[in-house]
């Protein structure tokens, strides 16, 4: 007698399908987000549409007859033009330096507040209030309480002393602006730095205070690794805004004097030339420089979750 064998049959997968009770309790979980979706797309995704459209047209609103396709040409434009370059170039000098002087500043504020003292949360608060002021009243508030020649707070301190009374807008105007900008993002890069600072291991710190290690050691081996990703953070989120900041070029120097960034170009170039096509190229350039941005703060921001998920 021959054995006979048979072949395995493969079990064929089975699908699993969801009951309909299940999806209706899903879109049903979903039907509450829909009005915000729908919202946003509206306001902020119809918009660019409409925006990336125009700036491929050489589109003047004076004279609305004569506009026409121009491929990428309002693109190279910018990207070629001496004033619009020198935008790009003053936008670029504003952020770095905004962002690494509020950075510094905000480190030094949260260290301080990182110690125990009487009145700790009166003068946290006090420091905080800044970057609750609203862009243009802090502007106004720097160019004419501060700033002004001939009654501002500056002035009125050295003439006190006997100092020089300078026109700080007109000798010094990027400076001006980005000093009234480090003003007002220094509580924000303080208060990510204190929450950084808060969630340290304080017992890996204590036991280096058993081994002799100097206040100083602890800093630079122990407290700024830890804070590296929240000083990324800060960065980011602080260059996100300058780079789109509008409110105070516009109000302390109305763009002159060598301080017009590229949203100020922007404006210029759509309220004042109307150029409609070479405004619209020049905001879209704006709008990636964002998004490239905003993502690496999303990435530094999933990261930091992932290390408290993985402490807890």
């Amino acid at each position: 007698m021959t054995a006979t064998t048979t072949a395995p049959v493969a079990a064929t997968p089975v699908r699993t399908t969801r009951p309909p009770s299940a999806r209706l309790r899903a879109w049903a979980t979903r039907a509450p987000l829909l009005p915000a979706l729908i919202f946003m797309i509206v306001v902020t995704q119809l918009p660019f549409v409409a925006t990336l459209v125009i700036s491929f047209f050489d589109w003047n609103a004076l004279y609305p007859d004569a506009r026409k396709f121009a491929g990428l040409g309002n693109y190279q434009e910018v990207l070629t033009d001496a004033d619009l370059r020198h935008s790009v170039w003053t936008t670029v000098l504003l952020t770095v330096a905004v962002v690494l002087a509020s950075l510094i500043l905000g480190l030094v504020l949260a260290l301080l507040l990182d110690r125990k003292f009487k009145g700790r949360g009166v003068v946290r608060t006090l420091l905080i209030a800044p970057f609750l002021v609203v862009p243009v009243a802090a502007a106004l508030l720097w160019k004419h309480v501060l700033y002004n020649p001939e009654y501002g707070l500056f002035n009125g301190l050295l003439h006190y002393v006997g100092g020089p009374q300078p026109d700080w807008i007109s000798n010094t105007p990027l400076l001006a602006v980005e000093a009234s900008l480090v003003w007002q993002w220094t509580p924000f890069m303080m208060l990510i730095l204190l929450a950084g600072l808060q969630s340290r291991d304080h017992e890996q710190i204590e036991a280096a205070r058993v081994d002799g290690a100097s206040d100083w050691q602890i800093f630079r081996h122990l407290t700024l690794p830890h804070l590296r990703r929240y000083l990324e953070l800060g960065a980011l989120l602080g260059s996100i805004y300058i780079v789109q900041n509008f409110d105070a070029v516009f109000t302390i120097t109305s763009g002159g004097l060598g301080t017009a960034n590229l949203p100020y170009t922007v404006y210029q170039s759509f309220y004042q030339a109307h150029e409609n096509g070479l405004a619209s190229a020049a905001g879209v350039l704006v709008v990636i420089g964002s998004i490239i941005i905003a993502t690496f703060a999303l990435r530094v921001v999933s990261s930091l979750f992932r290390e408290e998920v993985s402490r807890a």
